[in-house]
């Protein structure tokens, strides 16, 4: 009895002496206007409103008292409330303030957006409500500065300020602090770890370099998702969206999304909250077949290698298989000169048949939140978030993310000036497999490659000889070849298909294994309440990864692989000049496991000026640097036709094949084997692509071919460095939101991969000699000259870093402003470029993916009528080339307008929604090699948003 009355006074604390206060909150027009704070002056207690504007507030503060009612686009106003159970009506009139809203990423300390020191965006409760995307993450693409590359439609990956593929390990995400991204992968997997649209509170995007803060992953823009606290959103709330999905290649076919949120504060000192989201789609179908490197060949082409199809990545010489064949004595002697000197592939499958096309995400989080001395003063906070979904992720080679799961689990304590918190990442890769992988492997289930191409050799020979031209005799030799080929949906198939995904042998399965964790932990005081003259923050962080891909992607076979990080910082904050003038200025220290320590300066001004102090001006400079991923690092991946290999010292000499080596090659080596390690990748390798114009000139001209090939010269991975300078300009003019803004950035030590090409044996030399027909060959580079011409060499993709110095610049404009009445109007336009000199590196592909020129615009009114509003966005991005490691091409200028309206139902506390995306437009693409993106149409009902 005695534990259950401590239990009950720990989790209730005292309830005596309680006042309530209920009321409700419109704007001018007596519309009820939801999601307003109402909160106790000189208290903590708050309360928000619902969807009809009512509130119910309890606090224990003494009578008379004041509350304050604000909300975004509204006047904040304090009422009085002197008598018990008062009844409180308040209005708020109307107040242009998208550019005074309250901020906090920009500087780590809550700050108008107009004086925040560097670009920054932010989406609320209001804007999600309007937003005309089917999800609230979708609606990110409408922000300033955003561009997405969507892999998957569960899988959307933010790019802002360029160089970013699907794998952008240049951004960052935080919900609730802690970052998405995973251990194994280093990027955020979009929201499908993040947060419900009925739990965000908001979301502020910066666009630039933020390292002096943030650390070193945040060298491109960080995302910061912060969601509701149960102390001020309590209820329970709920939404389901159903719709369809409509594109050429997977037909019209329906989607589901499905989220409700509980929340409750059971006292001042104690309160919960959960969500869960459920969403389930058919993904956009990819069927690119372009060759992945020549324009215009298409199946015809005996060495075709499509972007969508799999298993044709297994080629070899032709004429050299022929050879083969005659020294076993298999064909007679010379036939192999019918054969061309040529590359053939294995006829592959198309990606929709290696994958069953879903997309589908399910999250569940919880948190208990308790405030020992019944206030903000201090919050302990418990978290855990779990996610699990199916997506595609496009690296180096098409992956499916099949029943893919991670969890993040929290302890934070935090209160007005600090915080202290600690937490951990987990992932395990489910039933996820490549599918390039599956091609090549479900293949050879059916026949061995060897034999394959044996039987094409010896089709086309007899074609030959009957008189047939290449085309008929690659024709012949393809479909002899091709008998027994398990056909796609036939039991054979499906049989070895189950096989091969279940299999994470790369030589014969093509299963992604991982069960990596991060651990994190870091803190944050402000001393803005001991130290009077200037603002002063300290804070710092620590970092550590344990991977575990059981030897699947990382060099981890035999053991976990350890590395750790760890970062301080401090920043100053001074107003002079009456206040118009604030000064910030930041310094932090990084230090990772195999680099040297580096420190991100930030230095800032911004100037208020005008009588009402609404036209201000800022400027930045910072520098911030990268450090290698754990990828760039320990990676050792077979992606069939390359080996992804990283630089750490110690991961080169762990990574290593065993290659059985001709009679000739055994003679050069003194071994019948060769071990291949990272150490020949990186110390005796040629440019590939000076080995591709070698292979195409040795048949005409051996000479001027030898002279083509260049050695590899590539340096082991370090950080990467970037000096940033902005300029911008806010204000509210007239009745106008302005912001412009221009940055510049400076880059070195630009990291990125590189593809090299190292002879099983010989030396890797500049213009090698030739070796000499008929003479033994001692000269090195002549040895490796004829590891090519045998075909025995591997492929490798490194990771390195640039000579050359790269430049990027850009600049954006925002406006937005009601006209006639409630219609609110906003347009922006960004234009980015950057310089890089590619004639001084050739081999190197920058990747920066991002248009020229965007034109983003909305129209809205959420008060067209009583409890009816709509929305609708545009916008246009020119034409841009598009680089990545899978594979590169051009993506066409696309037009994309989505449109939503909306009633509200108050006696149901609902909102149903009617929303379409794409509207009328022509499908496309946002990365080469992902499906093109179709028509979205949805209908939604959400009880008390």
């Amino acid at each position: 009895m005695r534990v259950y009355l401590l239990i009950m006074l720990l989790f209730s604390g005292v309830s005596f002496a309680q006042n309530t206060i209920t009321g409700s909150v419109t704007d001018g027009n007596k519309q009820s206007i939801p999601g307003a704070n109402v909160v106790v002056v000189g208290e903590n207690s708050g309360a928000s409103t619902d969807f009809d504007g009512s509130f119910k507030l309890t606090t224990n503060a003494k009578l008379p008292l004041s509350i304050k009612v604000s909300a975004v686009g509204f006047e904040t106003k304090t009422i009085s409330v002197t008598t018990a159970n008062q009844k409180v009506n308040v209005i708020l009139k109307d107040e242009e303030t998208k550019l005074d809203e309250i901020v906090v990423a920009a500087s780590r300390t809550p700050e108008r957006i107009l004086e925040s020191p560097v670009t920054i965006e932010r989406m609320g409760v209001q804007e999600i409500k309007k937003t005309a995307s089917p999800s609230f993450y979708d609606g990110l693409e409408n922000m300033k500065e955003v561009q997405m590359n969507t892999s998957s439609m569960s899988f959307k990956s933010i790019n802002t300020r360029g160089f970013a593929t699907v794998a952008n390990t240049r951004f960052m995400q935080l919900v609730d602090g802690m970052d998405n991204s995973s251990p194994l992968l280093n990027f955020v997997l979009g929201n499908m770890i993040g947060v419900s649209e009925i739990d965000v509170q908001s979301v502020e995007l910066l666009p630039g370099a933020s390292s002096a803060l943030y650390g070193a992953n945040a060298f491109n823009g960080i995302l910061f998702m912060t969601s509701k606290s149960p102390f001020t959103n309590q209820g329970v709330s709920t939404y389901f969206k159903y719709g369809a999905t409509s594109q050429e290649a997977a037909g019209t076919n329906s989607f589901y999304d499905f989220g409700i949120r509980f929340a409750h504060a059971f006292n001042k000192y104690f309160a919960a909250k959960a969500n869960f989201t459920y969403m389930q789609a058919t993904d956009w179908y990819a069927t690119n077949y372009n060759d992945k490197t020549r324009a215009g060949i298409d199946r015809t082409d005996p060495n075709y290698d499509g972007i969508n199809v799999y298993g044709d990545e297994a080629s070899t010489n032709i004429r050299g298989v022929g050879q083969k064949l005659e020294t076993m004595g298999l064909i007679p002697v010379g036939a192999s000169n019918l054969l061309p000197n040529s590359n053939v592939s294995r006829t592959g499958y198309n990606e929709i048949d290696l994958t069953d096309n879903k997309a589908a995400n399910k999250k569940i989080d919880f948190s208990l939140h308790g405030r020992p001395f019944g206030d903000e003063r201090l919050e302990i906070i418990w978290q855990s978030k779990f996610g699990t979904g199916n997506a595609v992720y496009q690296g180096a080679n098409r992956y499916y993310l099949n029943d893919f799961f991670m969890q993040q689990h929290k302890l934070e304590f935090r209160g007005k000036n600090f915080f202290v918190r600690g937490y951990m990442t987990g992932e395990d890769g489910g039933h996820s497999y490549d599918m390039v992988f599956t091609g090549i492997n479900v293949n050879r289930k059916w026949k061995d490659d060897n034999t394959w191409f044996g039987q094409y050799a010896g089709a086309y020979i007899q074609g030959t000889l009957a008189g047939m031209n290449p085309q008929q005799a690659n024709a012949l030799a393809r479909s002899t070849a091709d008998t027994g080929r398990f056909l796609p949906g036939t039991a054979e198939f499906k049989n070895a298909f189950n096989q091969v995904i279940n299999d994470p042998d790369v030589l014969s399965g093509s299963r992604l294994v991982d069960n990596s964790k991060m651990y994190h932990s870091d803190a944050n005081y402000n001393f803005r309440d001991i130290i009077k003259f200037a603002e002063i923050q300290v804070g710092g962080s620590f970092r550590s990864y344990e991977l575990n891909s059981h030897g699947r992607i990382y060099t981890d076979a035999t053991s976990l692989i350890n590395y750790n990080e760890y970062g301080a910082y401090a920043q100053l904050m001074k107003k002079f000049l009456d206040d118009r003038m604030k000064f910030t200025g930041s310094l932090r220290y990084d230090k990772s496991k195999n680099f040297d320590g580096n420190y991100s300066p930030r230095l800032s001004l911004v100037y208020s000026a005008g009588e009402k102090r609404n036209h201000n001006f800022r400027g930045s400079f910072q520098t911030g640097f990268r450090n290698p991923t754990t990828q760039d690092q320990y990676i050792g991946f077979n992606i069939g036709n390359a080996v992804l290999l990283g630089s750490a010292p110690d991961n080169l000499t762990r990574f290593n094949e065993t290659f059985s080596l001709s009679a000739e090659g055994q003679l050069y080596a003194g071994s019948p084997t060769k071990i291949m390690n990272g150490n020949d990748a990186y110390g005796n390798s040629y440019l590939a692509s000076s080995v591709t114009a070698f292979s195409a000139m040795a048949g005409s001209n051996p000479v001027a071919a030898a002279a083509l090939l260049k050695k590899s010269r590539a340096n082991y991975v370090k950080p990467e460095e970037v000096k940033a300078f902005e300029v911008g300009y806010r204000s509210i003019f007239e009745g106008t939101s302005i912001d412009i803004n221009g940055y510049y950035n400076i880059y070195n030590n630009f990291i990125g991969n590189l593809n090299v090409v190292s002879t099983f044996y010989g030396t890797a030399q500049d213009s090698p000699n030739l070796p000499v027909p008929g003479n033994p060959v001692t000269d090195a580079g002549a040895q490796s000259i004829r590891a090519l011409q045998n075909g025995e060499y591997r492929a490798y993709q490194l990771y390195t870093n640039s000579d050359v110095e790269i430049h990027s610049l850009g600049f954006g404009v925002g406006l937005s402003r009601k006209i006639i009445s409630d219609f609110e109007l906003g347009l922006n336009y960004n234009y980015a470029q950057f310089d890089f000199d590619q004639a001084k590196d050739p081999s190197f592909e920058a990747g920066f993916n991002t248009p020229k020129h965007r034109v983003k615009v909305s129209l809205g009114n959420d008060k067209l009528f009583k409890n009816f509003g709509f929305n609708v966005s545009g916008r246009w991005n020119s034409e841009y080339e598009w680089e990545s490691n899978f594979a590169d091409g051009t993506i066409k200028s696309a037009t994309v307008i989505d449109a939503q309206i909306n009633y509200g139902i108050p006696k149901l506390k609902s909102v149903v929604k009617l929303g379409a995306a794409n509207i009328g437009g022509k499908e496309y693409y946002q990365v080469i090699g992902a499906g093109l993106i179709g028509q979205q149409y949805f209908a939604s009902w959400t009880i008390n948003p």
